[in-house]
């Protein structure tokens, strides 16, 4: 059996146990090593296993996953999300469609300090969702604004899944959050006009609410400012070069931790379901990192990254049809897994490929995100709707993908740009760099 035969049988292997619930992690890891084994003899093998996990958590790229993850916790343990919400909501709840404009908003501003797509949907789940259905807006479009506003969690900057694709990638995790600045107030931009479309195609369906005098507004903003400081604080800091991005995340930690602290917010009990939560999520990126290395390290002794290549090539595709035959791939794989694992079954595959066209590595890892995210909306599993379902039940799937249908549009139109017109991510970088 030939080294590209062992690895299409490694990769089906891979994806077989993964659709049997067996841990990403370990899916890859078993097949990485078992490959690399049947190719390279045990001896090797055993010895890259030995060595890679130090390699793993000696990377301090990495290292900063757990410390933004303990952020995004403190913060939405210290009631950030509902500062954010009501300030939002006293700004623009007044317009038509005004609430669902509130949470597109909130969630931008939550993602900023979270960087998950399904934290920030389970977030504003529980303080967004009941608050537009108690005003009378439908439920689809509560539910769907809900979860597009959540897969701004990990297009805006900082991400966990950018840190991720930074690492495995080993691009710049600064130029990669540079590059997402542009494209997430896009999406923001575009989610927004989704919303002022539909409110004035169905007002019924989403009401405004008595506009505050200018002086409430303005105070309203005071209520956010510990959202507003801790984003100054840690996006400022690294973009002023003040703080490396491990330092801002670990000021960052601090900073919730005694803003928590001082609202009251943070019991011995928080505190270590705060904890838990972090520490499972950053030992669950750790093991799929190490899993994705070993699995790395396969492919690139199989030849499978050629060979996928010349297959390309055989096909005669223009460079951009190639891209948007990957921007289909990736829809539908965010339907079905989600954000890590969509990312790093496929970069030891995809990232050649690009390559090998000329295209520039953070330019795809933005556009990969944003796929990603889209994925989550998409039937028939898409992630952020899932999840939306199982805290309300009462709000049927397609109920839900119904609601999405104005966002989906528009992030058809958000993914046309970023692949048209590469300069709009990597504009920013130039400067900045």
């Amino acid at each position: 059996m030939g080294p590209e035969t062992i690895a299409l049988v490694g990769f089906v292997s891979m994806f077989v146990l993964i659709v049997l619930h067996v841990p990403i992690g370990v899916a890859m890891g078993v097949v990485g090593i078992v490959g690399f084994a049947s190719i390279a003899g045990w001896g090797p093998a055993l010895s890259l296993l030995a060595s890679e996990p130090a390699s793993t958590m000696a990377n301090l790229d990495l290292a900063v996953i757990p410390l933004f993850m303990l952020m995004g916790s403190l913060a939405a343990a210290g009631g950030l999300a509902r500062d954010l919400y009501e300030t939002s909501e006293a700004l623009v709840g007044h317009h038509p469609g005004g609430l669902a404009a509130t949470t597109i908003v909130a969630s931008a501003g939550f993602g900023a300090v979270c960087g998950s797509s399904v934290a920030t949907t389970a977030t504003f789940g529980r303080v967004a969702l009941p608050e537009m259905i108690s005003r009378k807006y439908a439920p689809g479009i509560s539910a769907g604004t809900v979860a597009a506003g959540g897969t701004l969690g990990i297009i805006v900057p900082p991400s966990s899944i950018m840190i991720l694709y930074a690492v495995l990638a080993e691009e710049s995790v600064l130029d990669l959050f540079s590059a997402a600045i542009i494209p997430a107030i896009l999406s923001v931009m575009l989610y927004l006009a989704a919303i002022v479309i539909i409110a004035k195609r169905n007002p019924a369906a989403m009401p405004g609410s008595k506009k505050l005098p200018a002086r409430d507004r303005i105070l309203a903003i005071g209520k956010s400012w510990g959202a507003i400081l801790l984003a100054i604080i840690v996006m400022g800091g690294i973009y002023s070069g003040v703080f490396t991005v491990n330092e801002a995340a670990a000021v960052g930690v601090v900073f919730t931790f005694f803003f928590a602290l001082g609202r009251g917010k943070l019991n011995r009990q928080t505190f270590v379901n705060v904890l838990s939560e972090a520490s499972v999520a950053t030992i669950m990126i750790y093991f799929i990192v190490f899993g994705a290395s070993i699995f790395s390290y396969f492919v690139s002794l199989s030849g499978a990254s050629e060979g996928v290549i010349g297959a390309i090539q055989k096909l005669g595709l223009p460079p951009l049809g190639v891209i948007f035959a990957l921007v289909l791939v990736y829809i539908i794989l965010g339907a079905f897994f989600d954000e890590v694992a969509a990312v790093v079954v496929t970069l030891p595959f995809v990232l050649p490929v690009i390559l090998s066209l000329g295209y520039d590595p953070v330019w795809w890892g933005i556009l990969n995100v944003a796929l990603i995210g889209v994925g989550m909306l998409t039937p028939p599993i898409g992630m952020n709707v899932m999840l939306l379902n199982s805290m309300r039940a009462d709000i049927s799937l397609m109920t839900i993908y119904r609601g999405i249908f104005g966002f989906f549009l528009g992030d058809c139109v958000r993914i046309a740009i970023l692949a048209l017109f590469p300069q709009v991510t990597l504009w920013l970088p130039s400067i900045i760099g």
